[in-house]
């Protein structure tokens, strides 16, 4: 950058004397009058502006100064307003290799050098986007073959900021070897295979920061737009000087507070006790985190909106992945929300899924069901969602296979951006599915030719369901053209299916072009109780309704007197929340009475108190935190009427002793508390709890381990936070009169 003003022109003519003299004389009218004309930080030497687009250039001058832009043979004239802010437009122009320099003149001369018009990529989101090459896969040799000149790249500082701030500074980078190790890696092979293929020049530009989560990027009228995101939006808004909510919420404060000063005057001379001056309002109070709604956008994104750019490349998602579908939402609010500001229409936005990954003890569902709404972001305009399921590091959330992931955003941009529409881009994904008997037919579009699969294998990670399936079972899935065949052993009907459902899947499914299927699922799955064959297998003899606990229990039905034997037994319990959320868990066991009579809530007139080990557990639930499965070899029940202490008397393997878990002792009164726990203690979990029945609203009941201090629930007095609740207990071969009626 080339900076020329009153200093320079006196120096040339007059001499090193007299110029030490201007030098002085301008550096004071400098400081004194801010005439300078001046650009944002990340216009400079080396930058790339977008071809085909009008060139748009602006900055600050003093009040009323004329400043001329000039570039490519094109000027465009302007005057600073009442502000000092200026901005021009130049015609747009084609992408050349061709490095010229952008003039700007006011009372001072700008000169940037080696310009170059090209394509311009905004590059955002976490960690795995501001990854460098230097952490990638190869690195040694990607660097020292870094010899493109025409990929050029800028990267802005980390700056969160509670207000959107117009400037931002940072130098733009020639791709070398010696610079191209810190560049984005995804935005670099992305720009090197565009490079390979429309031979124009690249600019990267890099705002992105490990760990954030997508709410601090996104603007304020991204979170306008969206119904689901209005929370957000009236927590962004109230904090905002000057907006309506505000200064509603601080003129009531204001108000508060002068009425307390009043009452306080008058207290001075009196023996009254002053109350306490009322609080500043939380809700105006700055954002503290960079992780707060609206913070990067303010800081790192808000200064270049307007900067003519092709589109955007974003990876992003890991700390935001245990959100479902309201994911969906949030994105949308970002992507709407900079195209609107940017005022360029539906530009390209091609994103990347987030790869499978281990993420500790977690339900390996809810990774599956972020996948797919990351999928659904593909239902706006103009997106577009690289798949890298094929591509991951099951132990490290940071692929650095970033080259694989770089050809695929290109592919994108290729193909819808540069007319290259004989390439494949997107993964194949379900166009339809179809019930065929004991079949279900899944059709795929943008197959590129027909399915295979990477290893030359049948497909893996298939799963359906049907009624009488106990649940999800594995497929065995078989590939004709651009159609899969799902059947199952287990499953007779299927209705749904799903595919790569697990946090840890690596499916081997993939299109002709080579690009891999993401997760997704279809079809109608049953209602859980009917998934279990429960009343094909087993014989129904208690029925409860717990919502009407208390001092007696009375079942809704009791056939305990007409089963005279049977091996198995079986618990069923259908919780359902204030929220409307149904939980509900089935676990079958080899029988630990003769007596059906004492299968039922263990009150104290049956004396049927069991503390014991069962065996041969079937669990399965639609609560994804509870070990579901078959076989399993033991498992411990805590039946009794009594109170009882965390001493784990029985010895119970990881049982605490510290709290109320799977490992507890009965104690008198033998008419006590009561505990009804079944525990799978291998998993350290309670499977389910009913305890101090005779509270009623006030009994403890739970499916999983509870979320307080005590797993079993003991003292959680939450029956009345549910809308329903139900026990049904069965038994399997069984005689007596009940199977004659």
């Amino acid at each position: 950058m080339k900076l020329t003003n009153l200093c320079s022109r006196v120096c040339g003519r007059w001499g090193n004397a007299i110029a030490l003299t201007a030098v002085g004389l301008a550096a004071s009218i400098a400081n004194h009058a801010n005439a300078d004309v001046r650009l944002p930080g990340f216009y400079g030497d080396h930058m790339v502006l977008q071809q085909q687009k009008p060139i748009r250039v602006w900055g600050w001058a003093d009040t009323k100064e004329s400043v001329s832009v000039s570039f490519a043979g094109n000027t465009a004239e302007t005057v600073a307003d009442a502000d000092g802010k200026w901005h021009v437009e130049l015609p747009a122009i084609d992408a050349s290799h061709e490095a010229r320099s952008l003039t700007v003149k006011g009372n001072n001369t700008i000169e940037l050098t080696d310009v170059l018009v090209g394509e311009v990529w905004l590059c955002s989101g976490q960690s795995n986007m501001e990854w460098d090459v230097r952490g990638s896969s190869n690195s040694s040799a990607e660097i020292a073959a870094a010899n493109d000149s025409l990929i050029r790249h800028i990267k802005f500082a980390h700056r969160p900021s509670n207000d959107p701030i117009d400037d931002v500074a940072a130098p733009w980078e020639l791709c070398s070897p010696k610079t191209v190790g810190r560049f984005t890696a995804c935005g670099y092979f992305m720009a090197k295979r565009l490079r390979k293929d429309i031979d124009v020049p690249i600019g990267l530009i890099n705002s992105s920061w490990g760990g954030t989560r997508v709410e601090p990027w996104t603007p304020p009228v991204g979170f306008e737009q969206v119904d689901a995101l209005q929370d957000i939006y009236q927590a962004v808004e109230t904090k905002m000087p000057g907006s309506d909510l505000y200064n509603k919420t601080l003129e009531s404060h204001v108000e508060a507070t002068e009425n307390w000063v009043d009452e306080a005057k008058k207290d001075l001379s009196g023996s009254k006790r002053v109350s306490p001056s009322p609080a500043f309002p939380t809700a105006l109070r700055p954002w503290e985190s960079h992780q707060d709604p609206t913070m990067l956008y303010n800081g790192m994104i808000h200064a270049i909106v307007g900067f003519p750019i092709r589109g955007a490349i974003w990876y992003q998602g890991e700390s935001n992945h245990g959100e479902g579908m309201l994911y969906f939402e949030k994105k949308k609010a970002l992507i709407n929300g900079w195209r609107q500001l940017w005022d360029q229409g539906d530009f390209p936005f091609y994103f990347v899924q987030i790869a499978p990954y281990q993420y500790g003890d977690e339900d390996p569902t809810i990774l599956a069901k972020f996948w797919e709404a990351q999928a659904a972001v593909q239902q706006l305009p103009n997106v577009g969602m690289v798949v890298i399921n094929d591509i991951a590091t099951l132990q490290d959330i940071h692929p650095p296979n970033k080259q694989d992931v770089g050809e695929r955003l290109a592919l994108w941009a290729l193909k819808h951006d540069y007319g290259k529409s004989d390439l494949t881009a997107a993964s194949p994904s379900m166009e339809s599915m179809k019930v065929d008997g004991d079949r279900l037919i899944v059709t795929f579009k943008d197959t590129a030719g027909g399915l295979k699969t990477r290893d030359g294998k049948t497909p893996s990670h298939f799963e359906v369901v049907g009624a009488d399936s106990y649940g999800f079972q594995p497929a065995t899935a078989k590939i004709e053209g651009n159609q899969v065949i799902l059947t199952s052993e287990k499953v007779n009907s299927p209705t749904a299916f799903r595919f790569a459902w697990h946090k840890l899947a690596e499916p081997n499914l993939m299109g002709g072009s080579g690009l891999p299927v993401g997760a997704f699922r279809g079809g109608e799955v049953p209602d859980f109780v009917s998934t279990l064959a429960i009343e094909r297998d087993y014989a129904l003899v208690f029925d409860a309704n717990l919502k009407s606990l208390g001092g007696k229990i009375e079942y809704d039905v009791d056939n305990s007197g007409n089963i005279d034997s049977f091996d198995r037994v079986g618990y069923l319990v259908e919780l359902t929340t204030g929220s409307g959320e149904e939980q509900k868990v089935f676990v079958a066991m080899d029988a630990f009475t003769d007596d059906a009579k004492k299968l039922g809530i263990p009150v104290a007139s049956l004396g049927n108190g069991f503390q014991q080990r069962v065996k041969n557990l079937d669990v399965f639930s639609n609560q994804p935190s509870i070990k579901s499965g078959t076989g399993i070899a033991e498992g411990n029940i805590e039946f009794w009427p009594n109170n009882y202490g965390q001493t784990n008397s029985s010895q119970v393997p990881g049982a605490s002793g510290a709290s109320f878990d799977f490992g507890d002792q009965p104690a008198p009164p033998h008419n006590g508390y009561g505990s009804m726990q079944i525990h799978n203690f291998a998993a350290r979990q309670t499977i389910f709890a009913i305890n101090n029945w005779n509270n009623g609203g006030g009994a403890d009941l739970g499916i999983g381990n509870g979320s307080g201090e005590n797993p079993d629930w003991t003292f959680s007095g939450n029956a009345n936070t549910y809308s329903a609740a139900r026990l049904r207990i069965y038994v399997k071969k069984v005689s007596g009169t009940f199977l004659e009626e």
